[in-house]
């Protein structure tokens, strides 16, 4: 976690660009990517010249002799800010575009980015502010570029919004992700679900804890699957698609910042035609798959044209909401699991298109659960009511758990500020209780409970938690209203008499 002073010097950060003219979130976090990346990359090869001690090795990694000017050590320095706006913009930007894509999947995304800031006097200050950030400590690297992108609240050019991290936290706890398995998004926006993996991987797999005696007598470290699994995890396991640039690099950025350096993402609008034949081993769960797919695709109404025909095959819908469910099934593994938001009317639309969404889920597919959550949770969508869809491809439902989330734990009149009403902490408790055998959970009063594929087919396949819900009703008994009208003869008689009294002491 990050100290309250680094919070400060981010916001220090922040409010320097909001004077300084620019008041666009995501411009605003693309440009302190950008310098910060350049600031890496001068770390980077530092550490590589204090490696460097073979006899004939060349200390310099990223930047030859001649380029050593290009450095942030050296620019950052500079005392005429007007020469450093120039050189910047002219001389190190040009370099950066060509030298990333080395290394750092960040790299890739910098083709068309620019720098957007035009004062001499905002760069020096920014260039100032994030000197003093510790991105020399990898243990608060992510942390303090999640607290950076706690502050987007522009949405992407297609709509995109940010999920909040409890939300995310919380699918991920429900899919219980894997060292060896692969994970996907299809509409990654800042690759929050992704980080998030990483990081209860890391929690899951500590280094040197948890040590276990097998019975060969030898010794296994539970972090022992992280280290085995660590060429995966750094090329094969995290797939993100996203057809915003801006998106793409703000989210290679978060996952090069929480250790995963070169993830597999890509500029691609995956409901298109031109998805599976890009990539048929991700697209195509009968050519390879995922294992693991984690998404919160936007919910960006009507798709003029270019839907994949074997989408269309399943749902003749243009509804992107629809669209995205079959695209996740679709490119799921065989046994593959999902955990999904989609917005409610997923759950109970009546057209043929969510009737089709919704048998193909529950008679082709394995829906394991639907958690309704509360209506604050997007704040940018304040009146916007949501629900997790947990499935596994293939087989078929038999019983389906649901949860009414009521509360996230957060004020809803002010997102991040914390209260005590919170659910999510027993949404898993009791979805892994299900999923265990631990309950039989047939009262439809309580927040959790299941219902059978059959009921749900006899009920038109809907899934809002509202059709099978029961209320229980107290019977209140009421006085007869000859009793309540005596009642209030008598009431007022006595203030009759209280005001006459008054009256008599004014005389």
């Amino acid at each position: 976690m990050i100290d309250n002073q680094v919070k400060s010097d981010i916001d220090r950060l922040w409010l320097d660009f909001s004077t300084g003219g620019i008041s666009n979130s995501l411009v605003i976090i693309e440009q302190i990517s950008l310098l910060m990346f350049a600031r890496l990359l001068d770390m980077e090869e530092a550490q590589h010249e204090k490696n460097a001690l073979c006899p004939g090795e060349s200390p310099h990694h990223l930047f030859r002799v001649d380029q050593q000017t290009l450095r942030w050590k050296n620019w950052s320095r500079m005392s005429d800010g007007e020469a450093m706006l120039k050189f910047v913009r002219d001389e190190v930007l040009p370099h950066l575009r060509i030298l990333g894509g080395k290394k750092f999947t960040f790299g890739e995304y910098m083709k068309n980015v620019s720098l957007q800031i035009s004062k001499a006097s905002l760069l020096v200050s920014v260039v100032e502010q994030i000197e003093k950030l510790p991105l020399d400590n990898s243990d608060t690297q992510g942390d303090l570029y999640e607290y950076l992108l706690s502050k987007l609240t522009t949405a992407g050019i297609h709509g995109q919004f940010r999920t909040p991290h409890h939300i995310i936290k919380l699918m991920v706890e429900l899919i219980d992700p894997k060292p060896s398995e692969t994970i996907g998004d299809p509409a990654c926006g800042t690759a929050g679900f992704l980080v998030a993996v990483m990081e209860y991987l890391r929690k899951s797999y500590p280094a040197r804890e948890s040590i276990e005696t097998l019975e060969s007598g030898s010794k296994s470290h539970s972090g022992d699957q992280l280290e085995l699994n660590q060429e995966h995890i750094q090329h094969g396991m995290f797939h993100g698609f996203d057809f915003d640039a801006t998106m793409l690099r703000l989210a290679a950025m978060n996952l090069m910042l929480h250790g995963v350096e070169n993830p597999d993402l890509h500029y691609m609008d995956t409901l298109s035609k031109e998805f599976p034949e890009k990539f048929p081993a991700i697209a195509d769960g009968d050519k390879g798959g995922l294992d693991i797919i984690l998404s919160n695709p936007p919910f960006k109404g009507t798709l003029a044209e270019d839907v994949h025909p074997s989408l269309l095959k399943i749902v003749q819908t243009r509804k992107s909401e629809l669209l995205f469910v079959v695209l996740i099934l679709r490119m799921l593994k065989s046994g593959g699991r999902s955990a999904t938001i989609v917005p409610d009317g997923v759950l109970f639309g009546s057209s043929k298109a969510h009737l089709a969404v919704r048998e193909y889920l529950l008679d082709h597919n394995q829906l394991e659960g639907v958690i309704s959550l509360p209506s604050g949770v997007f704040r940018s969508f304040a009146g916007l009511s949501t629900a997790i869809l947990v499935f596994t491809k293939g087989g078929r439902s038999q019983d389906v758990f649901f949860y009414d989330a009521q509360a996230d734990g957060l004020s809803q009149q002010e997102m991040g500020q914390e209260n005590a009403d919170n659910d999510l902490s027993d949404v898993l408790i009791q979805y892994r209780r299900w999923r265990n055998g631990e309950s039989d959970f047939t009262d439809r009063t309580a927040k959790a409970f299941k219902v059978s594929a059959a009921d749900i087919r006899a009920h038109n396949f809907e899934l809002s938690i509202n059709r099978y819900r029961e209320t229980m009703h107290q019977e209140v008994k009421c006085e007869e209203p000859k009793v309540i009208l005596a009642r209030m003869r008598t009431l007022e008689a006595e203030i009759q008499r209280d005001m006459a009294e008054l009256e008599a002491m004014l005389r």
